[in-house]
């Protein structure tokens, strides 16, 4: 029995030296959580075949410079531009406030009526015809009227909603050039560091 309590102990104590001789496999290096570079869009290389670590220092020392010294943050969103009600008010708004013509149903009663009179006039009742006139030419003064009235009002909204179309490009603009600002200052200090920045 003593032999083989002997025997086990030997035997757990050269496993146990067995194990503890097998190299463990070798570790790999964790990517970085962050990288600058991919963040802003563009690919580095190094020149003097700086180290991964070395490469996230530098990266993260450069994309602080040209934030500082752009004044841009690339993380920012572009300027939010109106939502569709907002944009929608002010069209509607556009188009309620637009000039529109007035007089038309004065105008056209007193073309009727001159027509009219000129008709009656020949039939032999010049006052009848005037009448007649004034009311069939108050109903086509007022259609025409409220045509151009419609037709201002559609003019009126369609170019304010030009005008914020024009707005929403010029914002997107000046970000999209905000954002080449800030690449082309990381890609300078990234430079004077030995890195080819594409």
């Amino acid at each position: 029995m003593k032999y083989s309590v002997l025997l086990a102990v030997s035997l757990s104590a050269v496993s146990l030296q067995a194990q503890s001789a097998t190299p463990s496999p070798p570790q790999s290096a964790a990517a970085p959580a962050w990288s600058p570079s991919k963040d802003i869009g563009v690919f580095v290389f190094g020149k003097n075949g700086q180290t991964s670590d070395q490469q996230l220092k530098d990266e993260s020392d450069c994309y602080g410079a040209a934030k500082q010294q752009s004044g841009i943050d690339p993380k920012a969103p572009a300027a939010a531009g109106k939502t569709a009600e907002q944009k929608q008010a002010e069209q509607k708004a556009a188009a309620d406030n637009a000039e529109t013509p007035s007089g038309g149903r004065v105008k056209g009663a007193a073309r009727g009526a001159a027509g009219g009179a000129a008709i009656g006039a020949i039939a032999g009742d010049a006052g009848k015809g005037a009448g007649a006139g004034a009311v069939a030419g108050t109903m086509r003064g007022g259609m025409k009227q409220r045509e151009a009235s419609a037709a201002a009002k559609k003019e009126a909204a369609a170019k304010v909603a030009a005008e914020q179309k024009a707005e929403e490009e010029r914002t997107k603009l000046a970000h999209a050039e905000g954002l080449d600002t800030f690449q082309r200052a990381f890609a300078a200090c990234m430079d004077a560091r030995n890195y080819s920045v594409k």
